[in-house]
C-alpha cells in the first residue's frame, strides 16, 4: 500500500481553514475564561453573604460590637478574590413593625459596612463602597462603620423585603457582598465577534 501523501494544495486549504477559525477560537476561549472567572466570584460572593449573616444572627454578642469583627473574618475567607481592595459587605438588622393600621412591615434598625478603622480594612483601603440595595444610609460614622442616627419607631425606614412575612418585633439579619469584578476581555473585538462584558459589582444578599 503505497502512503499517503498530502499535495501542497491540501496543505495550503488546511492553513487556510485554520485561518478562518482561529479568531473564533480565541474569541471562544475570551468569553469561556471571563466566564467561569465571573461563575467563581459570585460563588464566593454568596458563600460570603451566607456566613455573614448566619455570624451576625447566631452571635451573642450586638452588632455594634462585632459588626466589623465578623466582616473581618468573612472576607479572609474570601482567596482568590481581593475583598479589601475590591469587596464591599454590608450587614443590615431589621424587623417586624405593626404599624398604626395593624399591617406588619419591615423597619431598618441598623446598618454596617465594612470599614475596620483598628485593622485598616474594607472602605478606608479600597475607598469601593456601592449603596446597599436594602437601604441607602445617607450618613456613616467612620469610626465603628454604623449608620449614623437611623430614625426608629414609626419614622424607622421601612423596606419592601420580608414585609408582611414577620411577626411584630422578630428580627432578622441581612447580609450583602460586593465586588467590583476584573474583567479581562470584555468589549475585545475580533472582526465581527465581540466577546460580552459581565457587569462589574457583583453582588449577593442571603437574610438569615
Amino acid at each position: 500500500m503505497q502512503p499517503i501523501v498530502k499535495s501542497g494544495r491540501q496543505r495550503g486549504i488546511a492553513a487556510i481553514e485554520f485561518a478562518l477559525l482561529l479568531p473564533l477560537l480565541v474569541f471562544l476561549v475570551m468569553a469561556v475564561t471571563d466566564f467561569a472567572r465571573g461563575l467563581q466570584a459570585s460563588s464566593v460572593l454568596i458563600n460570603l453573604s451566607r456566613e455573614a449573616a448566619n455570624l451576625a444572627a447566631r452571635s451573642k454578642l450586638q452588632l455594634t460590637d462585632n459588626s466589623q469583627a465578623i466582616m473581618r473574618a468573612v472576607a479572609a475567607s474570601a482567596p482568590p478574590l481581593d475583598m479589601n481592595a475590591r469587596g464591599m459587605l454590608y450587614i443590615t438588622k431589621l424587623m417586624g413593625y405593626k404599624d398604626s393600621s395593624g399591617a406588619i412591615t419591615t423597619v431598618v434598625l441598623e446598618q454596617y459596612r465594612w470599614d475596620d478603622s483598628v485593622n485598616r480594612l474594607g472602605f478606608r483601603v479600597s475607598g469601593y463602597a456601592p449603596p446597599s440595595r436594602l437601604w441607602n444610609c445617607a450618613s456613616w460614622n467612620t469610626t465603628t462603620g454604623a449608620c449614623s442616627n437611623i430614625a426608629t419607631g414609626a419614622n424607622a425606614p421601612r423596606i419592601s423585603l420580608m414585609s408582611g412575612q414577620l411577626f411584630e418585633g422578630e428580627i432578622i439579619y441581612a447580609a450583602e457582598s460586593f465586588y467590583k469584578f476584573n474583567v479581562l476581555f470584555g468589549n475585545v473585538s475580533l472582526g465581527p465577534l465581540t466577546v460580552p462584558s459581565f457587569g462589574t459589582n457583583l453582588y449577593s444578599m442571603t437574610v438569615f
